[in-house]
């Protein structure tokens, strides 16, 4: 599959904390402490609410540094260079063999303006040696209020998230699955609803994916929000729910960047390395 060219969305990670600057030693003129620039592409501390991303002017065989995704993405954290390498112009992560969790692999999250809906797409593709072991999560997602995820149930109404997962099933089978957190889910972890992709069939290593995720925020206590999940053209999820029932907990205000395998128990583990690469990101309002 052609890899379209959607570009990534910043995962700018900026580990700084806002605070009110000097713009110049010269004139002291502060500036605020929350900058949202959609052009720039090496402001520090920048907050985008629409970008795109790809790794065409990052050299082959290099680390991607934590400064080169806060140039690209904008504000954020977690970041975890050690994790990274440019393949061809592309951003590969590496999953730990043995080790299960974020620390498996990477845990990002970038900063988002706050907003009632949002859009992010993107291109992925597992490693032609990839062992799918059970499962884990992959990707770019979405984080509304608190951000719950890690079978934190928000039965507080204060928060949720919108992430895809890879799994492979008793059969063998293996596919993505949304995996969601909001107001009701019926479990103590995320909420597929049932859809998987491929419907039937399992998932092929070194094939490229193409992702898109839009969630839209409910109002009060109503199940008016969204969740939307498409893999190359086929809509996985279009669900209606409540995300939160706290008003000031409502808004979407962080794109993640979850790789890694897991789960909680060893069962989720590998006894070997594992590569996932990705290219083309890009989100908006």
């Amino acid at each position: 599959m052609m890899k379209n060219q959607v570009v990534l969305r910043s995962m700018g990670l900026g580990f700084l904390m806002l605070g009110m600057v000097a713009s110049s030693c010269e004139n002291n003129v502060p500036v605020p402490d929350y900058l949202v620039d959609e052009d720039a592409k090496t402001v520090a501390r920048a907050v985008y609410s629409s970008r795109s991303v790809n790794f065409n002017n990052r050299p082959h065989g290099s680390t991607y540094s934590s400064s080169w995704a806060q140039q690209d993405f904008g504000d954020g954290w977690g970041w975890n260079a050690s994790r990274t390498y440019i393949s061809n112009q592309t951003l590969r992560i590496t999953l730990v063999a043995n080790s299960i969790g974020g620390g498996s692999g990477m845990t990002a999250n970038v900063s988002l303006p706050p907003a009632d809906s949002y859009e992010v797409s993107y291109q992925l593709r597992f490693h032609s040696a990839f062992d799918w072991s059970r499962g884990g999560k992959l990707g770019f997602g979405f984080l509304i209020g608190d951000g719950n995820t890690g079978c934190d149930r928000p039965t507080d109404g204060n928060g949720g998230s919108a992430r895809l997962m890879w799994y492979q099933n008793d059969s063998g089978r293996v596919y993505f699955r949304p995996y969601v957190y909001y107001r009701d889910q019926p479990s103590q972890c995320g909420d597929s609803f049932g859809k998987s992709y491929p419907s039937s069939g399992s998932l092929s290593k070194g094939t490229w994916y193409n992702v898109t995720i839009r969630v839209r925020s409910n109002t009060g206590s109503s199940a008016n929000g969204s969740v939307q999940y498409i893999v190359n053209g086929t809509t996985v999820l279009n669900q209606s729910l409540r995300w939160t029932t706290n008003t000031s907990k409502r808004l979407i205000n962080a794109l993640s960047f979850h790789s890694f395998r897991g789960g909680s128990q060893s069962y989720w583990g590998s006894g070997s390395v594992g590569y996932i690469y990705y290219d083309n990101v890009s989100w908006k309002r």
